[in-house]
C-alpha cells in the first residue's frame, strides 16, 4: 500500500471512529424514546408495575408499624404514583381495574400527617387539612388534592370519606384563589411558589372533571394572573418564589417552569403551551443529548431542592420535568434529546415485566412515570 493510500485509510478510520463515538451513545440512549413518545404499552406498564410493587411493599411496612417515606419526598412519591397510574389507566382503560385502587391508596397516603409535618411546623402548628377555613394558603396540599382528583377520576369505588376531604380542599382553594388579587397562595408563611399554585389550579380543574363542577371563574382568574404577575417578561419563565403581593423573591427558573407547565396542562392548555415554549428556549444540546439550563438570561445561582444538581448551568430536575410538555405538546425531537440524557443518567433496567430507572430511586421512577406518560387527555 502506498503512503498516500495508507494515510487515506487512516483518515477514513479516524473519521469513522469519531462518527461512531459521536453517534452511537445517542442512538443507544435514545432507542426507547420514540416508543415512550408514542405511548408504548409495554414500557408504560413496565414502569407502572415497578411502582405497584413499591406501593405493595410500602403497605406491608406500614402494616408492620414502620413509617415509610415521609415529608415532602413521601408526599411527592405518593402523589406522582397516583398521577402516573391514573394517566396510564386513562391511556389504556383495560388496566384501570388493576391500577385504580392502587392510585387511590397512594393518593390517600399523600394525606398522612407525616407527609405535611414540616409544613404544619412552619405554620406554627396550623394543619392546613384540619383548618379548611384558614385564610392562609397552605398551597402544598395541592399535591395530595391533585392526586385525589386523578384517582377519583378513574376509580369507580373511590371512598366517600376521601371524596369529602377532596371536596373540602378544593372548596378552600377556590375561595382562597378568588380572594387573592395576584392568584398567589403561600406554601410557607410569606413564601409563594407559582409552581405549587399551578398544582392548585390543576387540582381544581381535575376536581371539575371528576365531579362535573364548573370551576371556570377561578381557573380564568388564575391563568390571567399567571400571565400578569408570575411570569418574567424577559424570559417567559415562571419566577421561582414570590410574595403573595407579587414581588419576586427569586429568579425566573426552568425547574419551576417545567413542573408548572406539567400542572398547567391539566387546567389551561394554552398557558401550559406558553410555559413549555419558554422552557424549551432553555435547552442546551451536545451530541444529541439535551439538558435544560436552570436560570433565565441575566440570572444565575446555585442548585437547590427544586433544581436538583446544577451542572454547567443545567438542571437535572428541569431536564426531567421538560419531558412532560415535550410529549404533551408534540415536540418529538426535543423529547428524544431529553430522553437520551434521562436514559444516560437514569440507567433503565428491566426485570421480568418491570422497568425501573436505577439511579432515581422510587421518587425518580414515580416522577418519570408521570412525565413520560403525560398527555393532553385532561386539558380543556
Amino acid at each position: 500500500m502506498s503512503i498516500t493510500r495508507r494515510r487515506s485509510a487512516i483518515g477514513i478510520g479516524v473519521v469513522a471512529a469519531v462518527l461512531v463515538a459521536g453517534l452511537l451513545p445517542g442512538w443507544w440512549c435514545g432507542r426507547d424514546a420514540d416508543n415512550w413518545f408514542r405511548g408504548d404499552p409495554a414500557l408504560a406498564r413496565g414502569l407502572a408495575e415497578e411502582l405497584v410493587a413499591f406501593q405493595a411493599e410500602d403497605d406491608r411496612r406500614r402494616a408492620a408499624g414502620a413509617e415509610g417515606l415521609t415529608g415532602m419526598w413521601g408526599l411527592l412519591e405518593h402523589q406522582m404514583t397516583a398521577l402516573g397510574l391514573s394517566q396510564v389507566s386513562l391511556a389504556h382503560p383495560q388496566w384501570r381495574e388493576r391500577y385504580a385502587p392502587i392510585a387511590t391508596r397512594a393518593a390517600a397516603k399523600s394525606l398522612l400527617p407525616a407527609m405535611r409535618a414540616e409544613f404544619t411546623s412552619a405554620w406554627h402548628g396550623e394543619d392546613g387539612l384540619a383548618v379548611p377555613g384558614s385564610p392562609n394558603g397552605h398551597a402544598y396540599l395541592s399535591y395530595p388534592a391533585l392526586a385525589l382528583g386523578m384517582a377519583r377520576l378513574i376509580d369507580p369505588d373511590f371512598p366517600a370519606d376521601l371524596a369529602a376531604q377532596h371536596d373540602m380542599l378544593i372548596a378552600a382553594y377556590e375561595r382562597r384563589l378568588l380572594a387573592a388579587p395576584t392568584a398567589l397562595l403561600d406554601t410557607f408563611p410569606g413564601e409563594a411558589y407559582p409552581t405549587d399554585v399551578a398544582a392548585v389550579a390543576a387540582a381544581i380543574a381535575v376536581h371539575g372533571r371528576a365531579t362535573g363542577t364548573d370551576h371556570t371563574a377561578v381557573l380564568t382568574h388564575w391563568a390571567r394572573q399567571v400571565r400578569a404577575t408570575q411570569i418574567d417578561r424577559d424570559t417567559g419563565l415562571i419566577i421561582q418564589r414570590m410574595g403573595v403581593d407579587g414581588r419576586a423573591h427569586d429568579a425566573p427558573r426552568a425547574s419551576g417552569t417545567g413542573l408548572a407547565a406539567y400542572f398547567a396542562g391539566f387546567a389551561d392548555r394554552a398557558l401550559a403551551r406558553e410555559l413549555a415554549l419558554a422552557l424549551f428556549g432553555q435547552e442546551r444540546t451536545v451530541l444529541g443529548f439535551s439538558g435544560i439550563h436552570e436560570y433565565g438570561e441575566g440570572h444565575d445561582g446555585p442548585g437547590d431542592m427544586d433544581s436538583g444538581p446544577v451542572l454547567l448551568g443545567v438542571s437535572v430536575s428541569a431536564t426531567g420535568f421538560a419531558l412532560a410538555p415535550a410529549r404533551a405538546f408534540d415536540h418529538p425531537e426535543t423529547f428524544t434529546r431529553l430522553y437520551r440524557t434521562t436514559n444516560l443518567l437514569g440507567l433503565p433496567l428491566r426485570s421480568g415485566d418491570r422497568l425501573r430507572f436505577a439511579t432515581g430511586g422510587v421518587i425518580g421512577n414515580a416522577l418519570l412515570l408521570a412525565f413520560l406518560t403525560s398527555g393532553p387527555e385532561l386539558a380543556p
